[in-house]
């Protein structure tokens, strides 16, 4: 998960993951400049996060936890 330390957003879908033992690292991308560059360039130059990097190479920016559940589901 790229994330930041301020956004809400990304706490409140850590809180959700974690509840649902759903495994992550959060790169913090105002720590990390190629992570910021990563999450531009998958979201049209915006740093918008959470954005979440599945083990198969796609992408999801701010999804819900139904939508990151759909996607685990259907890599495994």
């Amino acid at each position: 998960m790229y994330s930041t330390t301020w956004c809400g957003y990304c706490r409140r879908l850590r809180t959700q993951l974690d509840e649902a033992g759903i495994t992550y690292t959060v790169i913090d991308i105002e720590e990390n400049p190629d992570a910021a560059e990563f999450v531009g360039s998958v979201n049209n130059g915006n740093h918008v996060v959470p954005t979440i990097k599945y083990s198969d190479g796609s992408t999801a920016t701010n999804p819900s936890l139904v939508q990151v559940k759909k996607a685990l589901a259907s890599i495994s």
